[in-house]
């Protein structure tokens, strides 16, 4: 029964990476995979062996023994842990995308556009690249490129250049969410975790980090692409921009920026955050536009419409991107199917078991540095919180070693070499419609240089720290 369910989840990753051939939204592919996997478990429940729970991180013992009532009562409860904690990215991300939606609503990026007065590709990538970088690190690198993909898509008018902006977008924002705890999910895990310290994460990986992003930029400056000068949209026919515009953008990222000081003193997951900065954007919104302050007045159909057509908030609500929000709750539920029968467990624990000498000693050498850059790569290619999740229960070394800062940038930014092999690439591709073998063929190279060349200099600084 594993075997089926690893076979349904590579033909649907398949149908999802032939999107465009097949001319099949990759959304569907997702929740077939997402849904046929959980039959199977739910199914043939009792021809498992192993159960994975992710509270604990460790395989759960004597299920082979338990009888079929308490096996089915686990698969549901492990279903609903998974839901949550797929909701709650969910629900962050619907809060994100409304904010940037409400700013855009006010004209808001037009504000930034106005000081962008060069027309360089050249200064415009790095430009971009230098805000994912620092943005990430502070809003995480998912929100920081819905942000700056918005603006982008402001600034530069043709299509054809805002994909290659885009794909630096995605290395330089996922390696900056790397040396932040709140910068990327994984980070956030070892954080809570107590595996690693925030002044220890940001000493380790800034450097590494900061390589990561540098250098796929100076190699990518030099490329056809971003040589000459970008062609502007036409705003001549464009209405003014709003008297709150600046101020509305001001509101916007702030509130964004307010969630992580939200998390750090009330211990509440950060969707708990995003949900109050909603609220606030939202009043403000609803007050600048002068209209009627309530959100869910439906006392008539005429007057819910006219509300709708000038309510800012509803407005910005009906452009959400929801083909990406199911897609990404498929996805990240189908993995979930692999992750809680012991699956990628199994696989880590055969890795480790395979290398030489990785039982002896689990820092400081150059089979352990094999093992968790090839725990990157793996990130690229299925959703990277599982394999750090499956880190957590495989290794038992201590607060700041430098083998959970390895895995920490390593999983942070080997996602970057396919599109959707992170988050930030999974929110662009739905953005800007790119294809998985553009992306493959044209950035995908440029990652793997920058996760190579930041994978060596921790290596260098670790013997030096």
């Amino acid at each position: 029964m594993e075997s089926i369910i690893i076979i349904v989840f590579i033909v649907g990753y398949l149908a999802i990476t032939l999107e465009h051939n097949l001319k099949l939204d990759k959304l569907i592919p997702a929740l077939i995979m997402m849904a046929v996997c959980w039959a199977i478990v739910a199914l043939g429940v009792d021809s498992f062996s192993n159960w994975f729970d992710s509270a604990n991180h460790g395989l759960v013992d004597g299920f082979a023994s338990m009888v079929h009532d308490d096996k089915l009562h686990l698969v549901e409860e492990t279903l609903l842990h998974h839901l949550g904690k797929t909701s709650e990215i969910l629900v962050f991300l619907l809060g994100a995308m409304t904010i940037v939606e409400i700013i855009d609503y006010f004209d808001g990026f037009s504000t930034i556009k106005s000081y962008v007065n060069f027309k360089s590709k050249k200064k415009l990538l790095w430009m971009f690249c230098c805000l994912a970088f620092f943005l990430s690190a502070i809003i995480d690198n998912l929100t920081a490129t819905i942000v700056l993909i918005s603006i982008l898509q402001k600034i530069v008018g043709t299509r054809e250049d805002r994909i290659w902006f885009a794909g630096l977008i995605i290395i330089a924002a996922n390696a900056g969410g790397a040396f932040s705890p709140i910068g990327d999910v994984t980070t956030t895990m070892l954080w809570i975790g107590d595996k690693v310290s925030t002044s220890m994460l940001f000493t380790y990986l800034f450097l590494p980090s900061l390589l990561c992003m540098v250098i796929p930029t100076f190699i990518a400056s030099f490329l056809p692409s971003f040589k000459g000068e970008i062609d502007y949209e036409d705003n001549s026919e464009e209405k003014p921009n709003s008297r709150f515009s600046g101020r509305m953008l001001l509101i916007g990222l702030g509130a964004i920026v307010f969630v992580p000081f939200f998390k750090t003193v009330t211990h509440l997951p950060p969707y708990v955050g995003m949900m109050l900065s909603l609220a606030i954007v939202a009043t403000c919104a609803e007050i600048y536009s002068r209209r009627k302050f309530s959100l869910t007045d439906f006392n008539t159909m005429d007057e819910s419409r006219e509300h709708a057509s000038h309510s800012p908030v509803h407005s910005s609500l009906s452009k959400i991107e929801m083909p990406s929000i199911l897609f990404f709750l498929g996805i990240l539920m189908a993995v979930a199917a692999l992750e809680s029968l012991g699956i990628l467990f199994n696989f880590a624990a055969s890795l480790k078991e395979s290398i030489p000498l990785m039982g002896t000693e689990l820092t400081g050498t150059k089979v352990s540095d094999l093992v968790v850059v090839l725990l990157g790569v793996g990130s690229a290619i299925i959703d990277n919180v599982p394999l750090v999740a499956a880190s957590l229960g495989m290794f038992s070394a201590p607060l700041d070693d430098p083998l959970w800062h390895f895995i920490a940038f390593s999983a942070g930014t080997g996602g970057s070499m396919l599109i959707i092999g992170s988050a930030a690439g999974v929110v662009a591709m739905g953005m800007e419609k790119i294809d998985f073998f553009w992306y493959l063929k044209k950035i995908a190279w440029l990652a793997f240089i920058g996760f190579i060349v930041g994978s060596i200099s921790f290596m260098l600084l670790r013997q030096i720290i």
